[in-house]
């Protein structure tokens, strides 16, 4: 049946516009119950359960359905559905359209209004429909709303209808369901003391009014996790002068959580503030400890230089909230027999949250997931909702998910949609697949890879060819040969965006067919590869680059220890070693010309925990060794990025997937020029070239570790590297690998991005055919956004991992005493590195319950001094690390200063468990 109404619009140019809106009613919509005589159980989309389940409610002691008005789908299904409570919700969103439960607004009706009588309108045709099915069991539809007006009209007009605190309340089977309800309302839950905090948020047409005035400025608020009184605002659009704001102090953060979307109002220049020295953790205070708050945020005050200060501000309102459940902690309240607790999370940056439970001795010592619902004026903390029991703290299992949820790294197992596009097995190369494809087979290729790597990306392989010149060619995994465009199986990739790696456990970017097997340039089996291969003389000058689909028969797996072994033997001349030899060579001229034109070689300390074959904890932890195969592999792959960066853009001027780095401020730069100037070297930082020039010559024969410390400092200078799309950015260049055009073309089995230019390198040379998406540079940059971000948060990933994995270690090893050398000074703490381990951690002079020490800080040379002893940048010191679990929630590796000796500071070696709660030190009794 068609509907349609009919009205006339005037246009700008005083014309008249004749608009008809057409409604199809359709009268073929089944009911969803099966065994429905009127319907003829016909039905789309899921079908309702024929029986439903009996939630056993006090409310509604018949068999029901539930049909949830959409403010309760929207804020509370989430949160409080749990298998078996659920689990009958009638599939009422579609009836909307049916011939029998379409409703018309009504002139002087509002859309929100109209909404609701049609819900009503489907709830009362369902009740009379359900009749049909069933009369002895007399099936019921319950309508469930928050809205007052909505739930009096319902019970009027005759349909069984309650709240969703009433129904939950009712199901005298899941008492604990009460708690995983949303708390909507801040009148409702505001503190007794009623004391108001913080300012009124500005509502959101004055914010909008006050942005284009340039009033207010917008961005995203970036809580500080170090310091829980202070942020920074990372300005939104090309507002260069003040790109970062500051806000120091709890009203002024005004109830900005993590990366909210804010309003901020800039103080003028004699309000600015430098970033804060001061390390500060929330201890949970009262809402009438505001004055000890406040004692706190003077510690953050303190006489620096003009050009310390930075642009300062203040939350004026929110313009969008990103909040997310969170993983954390019941803080359970001192108070017997009380329903408040707080709520600590696992993410520092984020505040305390108010939860109401029944369960706080059951959630006592496990991993939980909160939600927030509000945060009124007057409470210092949000409130919010229990939502999910993850698991004891400590397990691993737990943590691990704790941690992939935490930096929301897809990990749930493929579905069936994606698996169903992948290859059937067994699979083998067919005739179609040779098409556009190059036979390599006869090469010498071999690949080389850490130990145990399963996902081979890569291989490699070097000759002599007859006018004496020499290939070399690098293979990489055609993933995009099985990875169609649009499919379900390349949407999910596209999702996830890169292989994360934890120390025992991958999260696969795609399945494990592909990843491990097909795709995977094992030794000894036929694999597709896409090949760029050059023709070079002997001083690794390109003379000829081409680009194929190919065929290959990988003749080794090596590790780079392995491979490394072939290339110093005496002995071994086999065409695979001399293969090795050749890239080797050809690989130490790339690295002196990349660094002669500015490439910057820095450090990163990186760790390798070797586990236990059965129970699976660390046993060893030590630093990486990199060889000079690490090396080789890394500059062929540079180069083929390279390459194949040149050749997309040439083919795609506007849509070309690149990789970028930019070159940071020189502000960034000013703890790394202050450090070495203290020890009497000289960094420029003009240029990369300047740069990487000036940590070359700084070298100190009494100190060899002192030059790579001061790469450790540079690499925390830097920006971050970032996708983007050629057509939408006109700074291609890379600042760390001094090159003016670079992507990612050699992991596309990790890599979703490497995918993308896969694609696009097999359009420019006719191995495949385009499609829309490809060459659209609005998408292209939609897909490099979330790349940036699945990157940014696999790496965060990836260290929570072995932090974890290094808390295990030293659980089981005990206290150790190791050198150290100091990265950073604080107002109150010095950051250390401990080179055996790669393990950063903080030594703190300022303790609760501890009488306070001397503390002076110097911001200009920088040092501390504590008492009498003054500590600089990369002085060498002595520090006991040892496991402290004194707060479950964060268990964390605490270090103290053995040398230099402080009198009421350090730790003497005969005292040395002075330090450790009450149950380590029963340990360590036991154990003597």
């Amino acid at each position: 049946m068609l509907k349609s109404k009919t009205f006339l619009k005037k246009t700008r140019a005083g014309g008249v516009l004749k608009i008809v809106r057409e409604h199809y009613l359709r009268d073929d919509i089944g009911c969803g119950a099966p065994g429905c005589a009127a319907c003829g159980g016909a039905h789309e989309g899921p079908a309702l359960e024929p029986q439903p389940r009996d939630p056993a409610s006090s409310l509604c002691p018949r068999p029901h359905y539930l049909l949830p008005d959409t403010n309760v789908l929207l804020h509370q299904i989430v949160s409080a559905w749990r298998p078996g409570t659920w689990d009958s919700v009638a599939s009422s969103l579609r009836l909307p359209g049916s011939l029998e439960t379409y409703v018309e607004q009504e002139q002087g009706e509002n859309a929100n209004d109209r909404n609701d009588r049609a819900i009503r309108v489907a709830a009362k045709w369902y009740n009379e429909h359900l009749k049909n099915i069933s009369a002895e069991n007399e099936l019921q539809v319950i309508f469930i709303t928050n809205d007052r007006k909505n739930k009096e009209k319902a019970v009027e007009e005759g349909i069984p209808a309650f709240t969703c605190e009433e129904y939950v309340k009712s199901l005298t089977a899941n008492p604990e369901l009460i708690d995983r309800l949303a708390r909507l309302s801040d009148e409702g839950n505001e503190i007794e003391s009623g004391k108001v905090i913080f300012s009124e948020h500005l509502p959101l047409s004055k914010l909008q009014q006050g942005i284009k005035s340039g009033t207010y400025l917008q961005g995203t608020f970036r809580a500080s996790r170090e310091n829980y009184l202070e942020a920074t605002v990372w300005i939104h659009g090309d507002n260069e002068e003040n790109k970062e704001i500051i806000i120091q102090g709890l009203k002024h953060l005004n109830r900005a959580v993590h990366e909210d979307i804010v309003a901020v109002e800039l103080f003028p220049r004699s309000q600015w503030v430098a970033p804060s020295s001061v390390v500060l953790h929330d201890e949970g205070l009262n809402e009438d400890d505001v004055e000890k708050e406040e004692e706190r945020e003077q510690m953050l005050k303190t006489a620096v230089s003009e050009k310390m200060l930075k642009p300062t501000g203040r939350v004026v309102g929110i313009i969008k909230r990103n909040w997310r459940p969170y993983c954390g902690m019941l803080s359970k309240s001192g108070i017997k027999e009380s329903r408040r607790h707080l709520f600590t999370p696992a993410d520092k940056r984020i505040p305390r949250i108010r939860i109401e439970t029944r369960q706080a001795s059951t959630l006592e010592g496990r991993r939980i997931i909160v939600a927030i619902d509000g945060w009124p004026r007057n409470s210092r903390y949000p409130n919010g909702h229990f939502v999910k029991n993850l698991g004891d703290v400590g397990e691993k299992e737990t943590e691990t998910e704790v941690l992939l949820l935490e930096h929301d790294v897809p990990h749930q197992p493929f579905s069936q949609a994606v698996l169903s596009f992948l290859p059937k097995m067994p699979w083998s190369i067919t005739e179609k697949d040779m098409k556009n494809r190059e036979d390599l087979r006869h090469l010498c290729v071999c690949s080389v890879d850490p130990p145990g790597c399963t996902d081979i990306d890569d291989a490699l392989h070097c000759r002599e060819l007859e006018n004496g010149n020499l290939e070399v060619g690098v293979h990489i995994a055609d993933v995009s040969h099985f990875i169609r465009p649009g499919n379900a199986l390349d949407q999910e990739s596209a999702r996830r965006g890169t292989t994360v790696y934890l120390c025992e456990k991958r999260i696969d970017m795609v399945p494990e067919l592909l990843s491990s097997n097909l795709c995977s340039l094992r030794s000894n089996v036929d694999r597709l590869a896409f090949s760029c291969i050059w023709e070079m003389n002997h001083n690794a000058e390109i003379l000829k680059t081409r680009f194929t689909k190919s065929v290959i028969n990988s003749k080794a797996s090596l590790t780079y220890a392995e491979a490394q072994m072939r290339i110093d033997s005496a002995t071994m001349n086999d065409d695979i070693t001399t293969s090795l030899r050749g890239l080797n060579k050809l690989a130490k001229i790339l690295k002196k010309r990349r660094i002669e034109k500015g490439a910057l070689t820095l450090s990163s300390p990186e760790v390798r925990f070797h586990m236990d074959s059965e129970t699976h904890d660390p046993i060893d932890l030590q630093t990486k060794e990199l060889r000079e195969t690490n090396s080789m592999v890394e500059e062929f792959m540079l180069l083929a990025n390279i390459s194949v960066a040149k050749k997309i853009h040439e083919e795609f001027s506007e849509h070309a997937l690149l990789r970028k780095h930019p070159a940071p401020p020189p502000s960034n730069y000013e703890i790394l020029v202050k450090a070495a100037k203290s020890k009497n070297l000289e960094i420029k930082t003009d240029t990369a070239k300047s740069l990487a020039d000036s940590l070359d010559r700084a070298e100190s024969p009494l100190f060899p570790y002192l030059n790579t410390l001061l790469r450790i400092l540079a690499t925390r200078c830097m920006m971050q590297a970032v996708y983007f799309c050629s057509g939408m950015d006109n700074d291609f260049h890379h600042y760390g690998l001094a090159s003016p055009i670079y992507t990612h073309f050699t992991s596309p089995i990790r890599r979703y991005a490497d995918i993308i230019v896969h694609r696009l390198l097999a359009v420019a040379i006719g191995a495949d055919s385009t499609y829309p998406e490809l060459t659209d540079k609005h998408k292209l940059a939609d897909i490099c956004k979330n790349l940036n971000f699945r990157h940014k948060m696999a790496q965060y990933a990836q260290r929570a991992s072995v932090a974890f994995h290094t808390q295990l270690f030293f659980k089981s090893k005990g206290i150790v005493s190791e050198e150290a050398y100091i990265l950073f000074v604080r107002k109150n703490a010095i950051v250390v590195l401990i080179p055996k381990y790669g393990l950063e951690g903080t030594v703190f002079f300022e303790e609760k319950d501890k009488p306070k020490p001397r503390l002076i800080y110097d911001d200009e040379i920088p040092s501390l001094k504590v008492e009498d002893t003054v500590f600089h940048i990369f002085d060498k010191i002595k520090v006991k690390i040892m496991l402290d679990s004194s707060n479950l929630q964060h268990q964390k590796i605490r270090m103290s200063l053995v040398e230099p000796q402080i009198p009421g500071i350090s730790i003497s070696t005969d005292n040395s468990n002075m330090d450790l709660n009450e149950p380590e030190r029963k340990k360590m009794k036991l154990k003597k």
